[in-house]
Formats: structure tokens, C-alpha cells, sequence
């Protein structure tokens, strides 16, 4: 028998919600058909069979929500493929405990034999006594999602769930229940009251050492609190995404346990940019996209080499210098911002890091990045745009110690000397900001790494 685990789906994702199964019990699968699809905070992903077998067990239902390394399906790989025929046999006969085992609640307490199918024909009834509703009520983002699409007041839902936590069914029995109390709301919400939001609250309870008060947004600190919001004509109120949601929370969490400290970098890139003219045409006939970002890219990578230090991650009282490096780059898609990492990047040539970067946006902004694409960075490039974007400091992606934010690509005067003479010329020029991590990179150190970067990129130092 196999387990089959929910995977890391991606940096500081500790959780996915199961969205739609895509085989049931008794259905024989094949090594990486999709098993099952899972949404998460920052991406929808199908989840691929690791072997050949026939699925025993599906471990949670559709809208529930799972741990990372917990529990999905058990596969049985001793099984053998149904021959046409015999899979024609066994379908009608089949079908009962496949249906019986289909349902977790149904697996984690067995009925009677006699009454295996009704229990899985019919949806697990509400507790004969629900412990009342939390305030803020236990639901995962794809169901808050559904409760916003059908107008639906989660206050108003009793949850049938594990610890009362409201599924999708409940979502849609009460939309459709007549005199249901939930409708949508005419007007935009209430101020909400000068506390913390559950998922801030949260990075605030991490973050809070004994009774020391720690600075929460929407609600204030010490004696300072927030004003609360008083609705106006034409507001528009916009509930967070559930990447938006966990991309606030991850920010908060960096500002306050990463000690940052920002250095600007001049770029002089006219060698890079008449090193890519060069070679501009040839790439786009392979099908590759020969841009700055690639050998920014290749850049970092080879001061990484050199300053071993910025590739790492800070422990509770010690930091790993890691020794593969995975440069990871931030990709805006239709659903937000996504950081997917070029695996491997210092075996990479700039053509090898250029086909990566294409591959990675592509499969992002068609929704099909994948829980290996969105883990194991170790260094960020972040590329905001080419419109008046001078530089700026980012806040670092943890739990790397460094990210390094490009700015606009403009023509500048810049003094160059030729035969000991200095002369005044015209050159692309590119400001670089490296912000880094304060408890374990040290200002020299940073200095250091960032002048590297901008002497590989002012050489033209690359292999393509």
C-alpha cells in the first residue's frame, strides 16, 4: 500500500484545500495520472499519482482541508490493470464499496454492512449537538470563495465539518435553503472592530514573545489603534484572494522577523545589451526569450558562488548555507503575484536560465505551475516592471536571507575612461537594490556580493 501525502505546495504554504477528486475508490490510476486537485494560497494545482495501483482509500472530501504531509488516498500497487473485459464485469458489482469507501466520515467510523451504501449516498449529517460557531467561522479559502460567489453570510452557516468547520455543502445548502438568513450585502460591511484579522492575528501570536505587544495592521499598537473604516458612496470594498491573504500575511511575517537593510547598485549594461543584440535573433528562432532578467539571473548566480553566504536560511539559533542554488523569480499573473524558482540555476547556461524563465511564466499565467515550481528557492530576483520603476527596496521572501529588485533599464550619461582619458558617453544604465537579511549578512558582505553582480553584468561575463 501507498500513502499518498499532501506535498509542500510552495513556500510557507503549510496547508491545501482539496477541491475536486479526480478518481474514486476502486478505480485503477497510472503512474502520474491526476489523482486529485488542491488549491492553496498561492496556486491550484493537480496532484499526480506516484505509482501505478488501484485507489483503496480516499483519506478527505471534497472542501476539506489538509495539512501538509497529511493523509489524501491510499493506493494499492499490488494491483493489476483490469483487462477491458474484466473491467466491464466488475464495474456494476464494483460500484457498491466503492461508493461505501469514497466517503472519509463513512471511513473513519465503518457502518453496518447492510448499510454501507445509503450512508455513502447521503451526506454526513450535521452532529446531533454542534458546538456553537467561532466568531470567526473555520472554513477553508476555496469555501469562502463559494460563499462570496453565492452570497452567502458564513456567520450565518452552522459548519457540519470536523470541529464545526463549514464545508462547501453547507455553503450550498444554505444558499438555496428558502428563508436562509444569509443574502448578500446590499451595502459594503461594517467597520470591523480594533482587533487583529484571524490570519494576522495569527503571524502576531507567532511573532509575540511573552506579553510584549506586537504592531498588527487594521488594529493599531500600544495606544495608538486604527480609525475604523466609515463606508462612503463609491467604495469598493475588495475581499482578499486567497494568495493575496497568505502574500500579506508572508510580508508581515518578513518585515518583522527579518532585520532589513537595503544597498542601491548603478548598473552600466552596455556591454550586456550589445552581448545580447548579438545573439538576440538566434535565440527567438530556437523559440527562447533572450531578456535582461536572464542575465541578471546568471549574475546572481555567480556572485552566489562566490558569496556562499546570501544563499541560506536562518535557523532558531544558527543559518544553513545551502549548497544548491535556486534562483527564484516573481511572476504577476491574472491571480496575483508568484515567486517559481529555476532549480539548479548554477548549472545553467544564460540560454538554459532564459528557456527556464519562459517555461515558468508560461505554465504561471496559464494556472498550471506545479508544487515543485513554487518550492526550494533560494535567492530572489524580483523584476517589477519597466514603467518608472527608478529601484526600491523589496521585502525579502523567506525564508531566504537576501532578494535583489531590478529597476528600469534607461539610457544615461555615465563617465567611462579609454586610453587614460575620461570621456562622457550614453550607455543603458540599470539601478540594482539587494535588501538582506541583518541577522546573519553583514554590510561588508552584502557590499560585496551586490558589486560582483554589477561587475558581471557591466563585463558581460557570461556563457551562453
Amino acid at each position: 500500500m501507498i500513502d499518498v501525502k499532501m506535498p509542500q505546495l510552495g513556500e510557507s504554504v503549510a496547508e491545501g484545500t482539496v477541491t475536486k477528486w479526480r478518481c474514486q475508490v476502486g478505480d485503477y490510476v497510472r503512474r502520474e495520472q491526476p489523482l486529485v486537485e488542491v488549491a492553496t494560497d498561492k496556486a491550484d494545482s493537480e496532484l499526480p499519482s506516484p505509482a501505478d495501483g488501484r485507489v483503496a482509500k480516499l483519506a478527505v472530501a471534497e472542501g476539506d482541508i489538509v495539512p501538509t504531509g497529511g493523509l489524501l488516498c491510499v493506493l494499492d500497487e499490488s494491483a493489476t490493470a483490469p483487462s477491458p473485459a474484466a473491467g466491464g464485469a466488475a464495474g456494476p458489482g464494483a460500484s457498491e464499496p466503492r461508493a461505501a469507501a469514497s466517503t472519509p466520515a463513512a471511513a473513519a467510523t465503518p457502518p453496518a454492512p447492510t448499510a454501507a451504501p445509503a450512508a455513502a449516498a447521503t451526506p454526513p449529517a450535521a452532529p446531533a449537538s454542534p458546538a456553537p460557531s467561532a466568531p470567526s467561522a473555520l472554513s477553508s479559502p476555496a469555501t469562502r470563495k463559494l460563499a462570496r460567489e453565492q452570497g452567502v453570510d458564513l456567520g450565518a452557516v452552522r459548519g457540519t465539518g470536523e470541529h464545526g468547520r463549514i464545508t462547501r455543502e453547507d455553503v450550498r445548502s444554505a444558499a438555496v435553503a428558502p428563508g436562509s438568513e444569509s443574502a448578500p450585502a446590499p451595502t459594503p460591511p461594517p467597520a470591523p472592530p480594533p482587533t487583529a484579522p484571524s490570519a494576522v492575528g495569527a503571524v502576531a501570536e507567532l511573532l509575540a514573545v511573552g506579553s510584549a505587544p506586537v504592531p498588527v495592521p487594521g488594529a493599531g499598537y500600544r495606544a495608538y489603534k486604527v480609525p475604523p473604516y466609515v463606508p462612503r458612496p463609491g467604495d469598493e470594498v475588495v475581499p482578499f484572494s486567497r494568495r493575496r491573504r497568505i502574500t500579506a500575511d508572508h510580508m508581515v511575517y518578513s518585515v518583522h522577523t527579518a532585520p532589513h537593510v537595503v544597498t542601491v547598485a548603478e548598473i552600466d549594461l552596455a556591454a550586456t545589451s550589445r552581448l545580447r543584440d548579438a545573439h538576440k535573433a538566434a535565440f527567438e528562432k530556437d523559440g527562447v526569450s533572450l531578456t535582461f532578467l536572464a542575465f541578471v539571473v546568471a549574475a546572481v548566480t555567480r556572485a552566489l558562488r562566490e558569496h556562499p553566504h546570501l544563499n541560506a536560511r536562518v535557523l532558531d539559533d544558527a543559518f544553513v548555507v545551502l549548497r544548491d542554488i535556486h534562483v527564484g523569480i516573481a511572476i504577476d499573473t491574472p491571480g496575483g503575484l508568484l515567486v517559481a524558482s529555476i532549480k539548479n540555476t548554477g548549472e545553467l547556461s544564460v540560454r538554459g536560465i532564459a528557456r527556464a524563465i519562459d517555461e515558468l511564466a508560461a505554465r504561471a499565467r496559464d494556472g498550471k505551475v506545479t508544487a515543485d515550481d513554487l518550492s526550494g528557492t533560494t535567492f530572489t530576483v524580483s523584476n517589477p516592471g519597466r514603467k518608472g520603476n527608478l529601484y526600491g527596496g523589496a521585502i525579502i521572501s523567506q525564508p531566504n536571507v537576501a532578494i535583489l529588485r531590478i529597476g528600469e533599464i534607461k539610457k544615461r550619461p555615465v563617465v567611462v575612461t579609454r586610453e587614460g582619458e575620461d570621456a562622457i558617453v550614453i550607455h543603458p544604465v540599470m539601478y540594482a537594490a539587494l535588501s538582506y537579511d541583518h541577522r546573519v549578512v553583514d554590510g561588508v558582505l552584502a557590499n560585496s556580493f551586490l558589486w560582483r553582480v554589477a561587475d558581471v553584468l557591466g563585463r558581460a561575463e557570461f556563457e551562453l
